[in-house]
C-alpha cells in the first residue's frame, strides 16, 4: 500500500464501502510540518497550506486579520454561522469580496454536520475547529473517521479561555497561513490594548455587580449567562464582579430569574447582533457595523420589561448596556473588555476611547472600513 498514491477522493469511496483505509503521508505532496494545536495535540501538514476548511464560520474574522488582501481566498468551506450570527458583518465582507457568498457552507449547529464525506470532497489540507468542539468530535467519530480520511485537524480557541488561548491561537493560525508577521504585529497592538486596562485597574477597590444576558432576546426564555469564562472573563478583567460566576459552573449556564432579582445586580449586559436568519420577530439588539442604535434602545427598553429586570435599581437607574455577541468568539474580545470597562468605571477610563481603538484596528489589520454600532446604552448616552 505505501507504495500506492491516493486522492481524497478514493479514500471517501473506500470508506463508504468499509474499506480500511489508514491515513498515509502520500495523501498530500510537499514537505511535511509538524505543528502542536492549541489541544496540544502534535499534527502532522503537508507545506504549502492553501485549501482550508473552517469548521466555524466566525473563524472567518480571524482569516481577515491575517490575511486583509485576500482573506478568504483559499477556505473551500465554513459554518454557516458567520452569516447567520452576524449578518451585518457578513454584508460589510460580502460588498467587499463578493465571491464569498460562493463558499459552500455547512450547517453549525452540530459538530456531525461537518461529516467525512463533505470534508473529503472539498479537499482541504487542513480542517480548523474550535477547542468547544473537541469532545463532540471525539464522541460522535468524527475524528476518528477524518484521521482515516487523511484529513489533518487543528484546534484553535478564542472562546473558552479567551485570554489564555488567544495568542497562542492566533500563532498556530499564522504559522499555517505563512503570516508569522502579522500574527506577531496583532497580538502586539491586542497586549497594548489590553494593558491600558489592566494598568487603570491595579488599585482597585470596588467591584460593581454585572448581570450578563447571553443572546437577549433570541430566546423566549431568561436568562442566559456567563460562569467563570468567555463574557464572565471579560467582565471580571474589566473590574467587575460577573454574577453567573456565583451560580454557574462552567462558561455557559441559565440563571433564573428569581436569582436575578434577589442579587439586584449594579449593571445589567446584554449582548446582541442582527439575528434575522435565526428569528426574524425577536427583541434581540441588532448591533454590529452601522446598526441603527434608537432602534436598538428600543428592543433593549421592551427586553428590560421582563420580571427579571423591571424592578431592579441598575434598569432604574439606566446603567443597562448592550454589546456585539460575536465579541464572545473572535480575537477582537479586547475591543469589547475595554468598553466594559468603561461602563463599569467611567472615572478611571474617562480618556479611553473604545470606538477609536476599533477604528485603529480596522485600519491597520482588517480590509474592511470601522462602522460604529457594536454597542449601546439604554439611556442612549455611555460615558
Amino acid at each position: 500500500m505505501s507504495a500506492q498514491r491516493y486522492t481524497r477522493r478514493d479514500v471517501l469511496t473506500r470508506l463508504l464501502a468499509g474499506g480500511a483505509l489508514l491515513a498515509s503521508p502520500s495523501l498530500r505532496a510537499g514537505t511535511a510540518n509538524v505543528i502542536e494545536d492549541i489541544a496540544g495535540r502534535r499534527v502532522t501538514l503537508g507545506q504549502p497550506i492553501k485549501r482550508l476548511l473552517l469548521g466555524d464560520g466566525p473563524l472567518a474574522y480571524v482569516m481577515a486579520l491575517l490575511k486583509p488582501e485576500d482573506p478568504f481566498g483559499g477556505i473551500v468551506g465554513w459554518g454557516d454561522n458567520f452569516r447567520a450570527a452576524d449578518l451585518d458583518g457578513y454584508q460589510a465582507y460580502l460588498d467587499r469580496f463578493p465571491s464569498i457568498d460562493r463558499i459552500p457552507t455547512f450547517s453549525s449547529r452540530t459538530v456531525d454536520s461537518i461529516g467525512t464525506e463533505l470534508a473529503i470532497s472539498l479537499e482541504p489540507d487542513v480542517l480548523i475547529m474550535n477547542l468547544s468542539s473537541k469532545p463532540a468530535a471525539e464522541s460522535s467519530g468524527l475524528m476518528t473517521r477524518l484521521t482515516q480520511a487523511g484529513v489533518p485537524v487543528v484546534f484553535v480557541d478564542f472562546r473558552t479561555h479567551m485570554f489564555g488561548n488567544t495568542a497562542r491561537s492566533i500563532l498556530i493560525l499564522g504559522e499555517l497561513l505563512g503570516r508569522q508577521a502579522q500574527a506577531q504585529s496583532f497580538l502586539d497592538f491586542r497586549q497594548t490594548q489590553i494593558d491600558r486596562v489592566s494598568t487603570a485597574l491595579q488599585s482597585l477597590q470596588h467591584r460593581p455587580t454585572v448581570m450578563i444576558e447571553r443572546a437577549a432576546g433570541l430566546y423566549d426564555d431568561c436568562c442566559l449567562s456567563y460562569g467563570d469564562g468567555n463574557f464572565g472573563e471579560l467582565v471580571a478583567a474589566a473590574g467587575g464582579d460577573n454574577l453567573g460566576t456565583r451560580f454557574l459552573h462552567g462558561t455557559f449556564g441559565t440563571l433564573h430569574p428569581e436569582q436575578v432579582i434577589e442579587s439586584d445586580p449594579d449593571i445589567v449586559l446584554v449582548t446582541g447582533a442582527n439575528w434575522a436568519l435565526y428569528s426574524p420577530t425577536g427583541d434581540w439588539v441588532n448591533l454590529g457595523p452601522g446598526a441603527d442604535p434608537e432602534q436598538g434602545q428600543a428592543r433593549l427598553r421592551r427586553l428590560m420589561k421582563r420580571p427579571a429586570y423591571r424592578s431592579l435599581s441598575a434598569v432604574q437607574k439606566g446603567r443597562v448596556h448592550a454589546i456585539w455577541h460575536p465579541f464572545y468568539d473572535n480575537p477582537y474580545y479586547f475591543i469589547a473588555l475595554q468598553r466594559i470597562a468603561k461602563w463599569l468605571h467611567p472615572e478611571r477610563f474617562r480618556t479611553l476611547d473604545p470606538d477609536a481603538t476599533f477604528d485603529e484596528l480596522h485600519q491597520r489589520f482588517l480590509p474592511v472600513s470601522y462602522q460604529p454600532g457594536y454597542w449601546l446604552s439604554l439611556s442612549g448616552v455611555s460615558p
